[in-house]
């Protein structure tokens, strides 16, 4: 039977294992002696001698190499995926060799044999035999069976020592193996703003801002990502497989909140009618008088669409059954690639699409294909956003290849995009015309119209290729966008700095989205755009106190996010909801900047899953081995959602915030699904309330005792009033009561609020006391 290449053991596989009886426990149950030739016969029995639990199975009398232990699993496994195998296996014949191979192979009938894994083990010991396989996408699976052999030889009687001699299998596994696409490099830099994100991959961002925060929406690159589990290193980008687009947001633009994916396209997608989503862009509009969001993709190269949004984070439903933008589009029939699309909506309220790129039309002369191929579109949409009007007229961008994206600013359209690399697609090895784009660059125009773009609107170049900033392995076409946020304008585009960190200097394609600053020339024009890791600044400081989402991150290691069915503690119902999971001892997450004010935080509140004994959470200061101001413990019970705190000293002031992770090595620790911290009260009171029976009536009562070295003025409201403390001075107490005029009284708080001038300045404090509910009747 033929040898197959094995890879080394995977780095994670999924559950349930396919096998019944793996161990033996149940006897032989779901096992029987290899019957896939007619010469094949060997006895099982079972034996004690086992790997681990109490039952192994001992194979004898074997008449063939392949005569050993089989399965059937017909049904369970399935062409094109890929699984792990493992099996214990011992031999003990004192006349056999001192060591001796073994296979577990795949028999799918008829004379097609696969060798799965394979391990040579010494006399008397047991081996560990996996690997890893992947059936193939053609392969018939309905009879396949699995087993465990020596290696084939004709005439094995000869030697039977050598070649039949009897031997114990136990521990038999077979999973389908999911590659781990956790990043565990620190893929974004603490200190740097770019890229945007370290734990995940995007593409092509399109920035929008709304209510105070900018979102980004991106081709979905880590759909793809699959790094082999022995090198580390991925197949390249495969386009075709993209049918989601990713969305982070920010308020400060350093730390990002990862809302996770949108299923556009394919079967299960938002409109199942298109393939594939690239390249998105969005804009929002009030439609009969309801503000809609509308995100734009590219469908392949062949078309573009439209999906409607209730919000910029959904949820998202299609208002078509067909693709906005396709061959019947008026305009476009000589566009080969109408995709990229970039919606515009104008100040009075019209909106435009530009999309298109490609190969120049092969009617043009070679040096027009090279110079001006005529490949983008502009177009109005309709006042519903999801249809167009009109034609769509010539955008003639010198060198232009795709990315078309237009922005306005003081009265001026800008219009940029990315420019070709040549070829016979573009007429072959033509002059440049002096001044217009090379290679890879992002190029810009300007015009005074948002429907007319000549070649005479062409400015320059807006961007060089982004291997000029980040070196080898950074190269290729980019894809960009300008937004305005709080009066300064910023642009967004790709490069694979990610994959870079994580290979070396050579990539497979899969990008990270980067933002810069935008800068103008007193005519208009705009300053060139220099690439770096710096990025732009932050906008503001962090503000801790409020319950926020845990992936929201600025910096990280080796953790991922996943989507969970509970509503967002942050952003409510029905937007998505992730949470940070495949924490591991040692890994980290990171927030920039956080402001803790002068007072400090006295305590931070964690909700997490917890998923192995003895984990914690060290909330560190400034670095991830910074001085430790807290430490969470996370012993809840395991697999079930629930809250844990830790009280904190010496977080004051603005610094980075890094929460460590800590627990068993080699276990999933716990997921966390949002932060929130507490602020020191700026006054020092203790609050205690209180019940009590005075004859038949329930009273509630209410401690408040001054810790500040000044005289505090306090009062105290429940459900049954308010009493005023008057002055309480230092290091006294004051009691309170409220008649409750009833028998028996539920349980409930009493808020005291307290106000004091300090250092010339007043300060105020809130604080809540509960009481049990009472009776007295």
């Amino acid at each position: 039977m033929g040898s197959a290449a094995v890879a080394a053991a995977p780095v994670q596989a999924a559950s349930p294992n396919l096998i019944v009886n793996g161990g033996f426990e149940d006897g032989l149950a779901s096992w029987f002696a290899n019957d896939g030739n007619a010469s094949d016969t060997a006895t099982l029995s079972t034996t004690t001698d086992a790997y681990s639990g109490t039952g192994a199975v001992l194979v004898t009398n074997r008449s063939t190499t392949g005569s050993g232990p089989m399965q059937n699993l017909s049904g369970k496994v399935q062409a094109g995926k890929t699984y792990l195998v493992t099996a214990r296996v011992k031999y003990e014949n004192a006349n056999s060799p001192a060591t001796k191979q073994f296979f577990i192979t795949m028999h799918y009938g008829g004379s097609t044999y696969t060798n799965l894994g394979t391990v040579t083990v010494p006399r008397g010991q047991w081996g560990l035999i996996q690997g890893t396989f992947t059936i193939p996408a053609g392969q018939n699976v309905s009879t396949a069976r699995i087993f465990v052999e020596t290696p084939w030889t004709a005439n094995p009687s000869t030697a039977p020592d050598t070649h039949l001699m009897d031997f114990k299998v136990d521990d038999v596994t077979l999973q389908e193996y999911v590659v781990s696409k956790t990043i565990e490099v620190v893929g974004k830099l603490p200190g740097e703003h770019n890229p945007l994100i370290g734990h995940k991959f995007g593409a092509d961002g399109f920035g929008f801002v709304h209510d105070g925060r900018v979102y980004l929406y991106m081709t979905n690159d880590t759909q793809g990502y699959a790094p082999n589990p022995a090198t580390g290193v991925s197949p390249g980008i495969n386009y075709g497989d993209i049918n989601q687009i990713t969305v982070i947001s920010s308020t400060d633009l350093v730390n990002w909140t990862d809302h996770g994916e949108i299923q556009v396209a394919g079967p299960n997608g938002v409109a199942p009618f298109t393939g594939n989503s690239w390249a998105p862009g969005i804009a929002k509009k009030v439609v009969n008088g309801e503000e809609k969001f509308f995100l734009y993709y590219a469908n392949g190269g062949g078309s573009s669409n439209v999906i409607t949004g209730e919000s910029p984070l959904g949820p998202w439903t299609s208002e078509r059954t067909s693709t906005l933008i396709n061959g019947s589009t008026p305009g476009a029939e000589d566009v080969a690639w109408k995709f990229d699309p970039a919606p515009l909506v104008d100040d009075d309220g019209q909106a435009y699409l530009y999309f298109g790129g490609g190969p120049a039309s092969t009617s043009m002369p070679p040096v027009e294909r090279f110079n001006n191929p005529k490949n983008i579109r502009s177009i109005k949409l309709g006042e519903n956003m999801i249809a167009t009007e009109g034609r769509a007229p010539v955008v003639d961008a010198p060198v232009a290849f795709e990315a078309g994206h237009v922005f306005k600013r003081e009265g001026k359209y800008y219009l940029s995009y990315s420019s070709h690399f040549g070829g016979n697609d573009f007429g072959g090895n033509q002059p440049r015309v002096p001044g217009y784009p090379g290679g890879g660059q992002i190029g810009y125009m300007i015009s005074d119209n948002p429907m007319s773009w000549p070649k005479e609107t062409y400015a320059g170049v807006l961007f060089p290729n982004q291997s000029q900033f980040f070196g080898a392995g950074t190269g290729g076409n980019n894809h960009q966008s300008v937004f305005e946020f709080e009066g300064k304008f910023y642009f967004t585009y790709h490069a694979p700095t990610l994959n870079k960190r994580i290979n070396g200097n050579t990539t497979q394609g899969y990008r990270s989205p980067h933002i810069q600053e935008l800068t103008f020339n007193p005519d208009g024009t705009i300053q060139q755009v220099v690439g770096d890791y710096a990025g732009v600044n932050q906008v503001r400081n962090f503000n801790p106190y409020r319950v926020f989402e845990a992936e929201t991150v600025g910096w990280s290691k080796g953790i991922a996010t996943g989507k969970v069915d509970s509503a967002s503690a942050e952003f409510g119902t029905p937007t998505p909801n992730l949470v940070v999971r495949d924490i591991d001892e040692g890994d980290w997450t990171a927030l920039s900047a956080v402001d803790f004010g002068a007072d400090g935080a006295a305590s931070v509140t964690a909700t997490v899953r917890a998923l192995a004994a003895d984990a914690s959470i060290e909330v560190r200061l400034d670095s991830a081995s910074g001085p430790v101001v807290g430490t969470i413990p996370v012993d809840t019970p395991t697999g079930e959602w629930a809250q844990v705190t830790a009280d904190l000293q010496g977080a004051t002031g603005v610094h980075d915030v890094y929460f460590t992770y800590r627990g068993p090595a080699g276990d999933d620790l716990f997921e966390i699904d949002s932060w929130a911290f507490e602020a020191v009260p700026p006054l020092d009171l203790s609050v205690v309330a209180d019940t009590r029976c005075v004859g038949e009536m329930v009273m509630v009562t209410v401690r408040a005792a001054n810790n500040e070295a000044i005289h505090v003025t306090a009062s105290a409201t429940s459900a049954y009033g308010t009493r005023p403390f008057g002055s309480v001075p230092p290091a006294k107490e004051k009691f309170r009561s409220f008649p409750t005029g009833t028998a028996a009284v539920p349980a409930g708080e009493v808020t005291v609020t307290a106000t004091a001038t300090v250092d010339g300045e007043p300060k105020s404090a809130s604080y809540k006391a509960s009481y049990a509910a009472r009776s007295c009747g």
